[in-house]
């Protein structure tokens, strides 16, 4: 194990061990080095490092601080791949995708609120009135957002989130190419919510699981219908 990587598991062990909180901030260079018995440089490579994994956040000209540690902010490593996955890659991500939704529905279904649900129903019938797919888009990715913040799962939630916002290229070229995706969208949508409104995770899981499915067969025959050298870059 090098240097560094001794640096980055002892300023993790202190943070976990609550030394440092969230929002701290941490001594500066020179004593911290000392403290961790590590050599200047080292220490740069591992607060590097941890800048990386949104742990650390150096302000300049003020130090360095424990980030918020939100799991939005920790998991955004995951956002950053899944923007790279092109082709049938993006089945991989999809697959996935269809294990968290079903998983959050089914959560949501347990722990969602009476306003909550009304900001869903609200949602749901707005798809109506959207113009241009863009903002059909936009309401797509707000009405699964509302379900993962249902999951009362911070941590499900956006690990969802990190594979969902980046598929909203995929959505678009969807809408535009499939003649009947906007339709089968909304009546996906609707049925999901009344599972939500009846308390039903069985049937909530079931209408997640589907929903999903249904784009992961339409990009498997997108894909196999394109030229196999063309290659399809459907990622944001």
């Amino acid at each position: 194990m090098s240097v560094a990587q001794q640096a980055i598991d002892e300023i993790k062990a202190m943070i976990i061990r609550g030394e440092f909180a969230a929002g701290d901030r941490l001594p500066n260079e020179a004593d911290l080095a000392a403290r961790l018995g590590v050599s200047r440089n080292s220490l740069r490579e591992a607060v590097r490092a941890l800048t990386l994994a949104r742990i650390l956040e150096v302000r300049q000209g003020d130090g360095t601080y424990v980030t918020s540690l939100e799991p939005s902010m920790l998991l955004e490593p995951l956002t950053f791949m899944a923007d790279f996955h092109q082709d049938r890659t993006l089945l991989q991500v999809l697959q996935v995708r269809r294990i968290l939704e079903a998983a959050t529905a089914a959560l949501a279904a347990q722990h969602i609120t009476d306003e909550e649900l009304a900001e869903l129903r609200r949602v749901v019938h707005e798809m109506e009135a959207c113009e241009t797919v863009e903002a059909f888009v936009a309401n797509d990715l707000r009405f699964h957002r509302l379900i993962g913040a249902a999951s009362r799962n911070a941590v499900l939630a956006s690990v969802l989130d990190s594979f969902s916002t980046p598929m909203s290229r995929a959505r678009v070229w969807r809408a535009l190419t499939q003649a009947d995706a906007i339709a089968q969208t909304k009546a996906q949508h609707a049925a999901l919510y009344d599972a939500l409104a009846h308390r039903r995770p069985d049937v909530a899981r079931a209408m997640a699981t589907a929903h999903i499915a249904g784009v992961e067969s339409w990009l498997e025959g997108a894909l196999e219908s394109s030229e196999p050298d063309a290659g399809i870059s459907l990622a944001v």
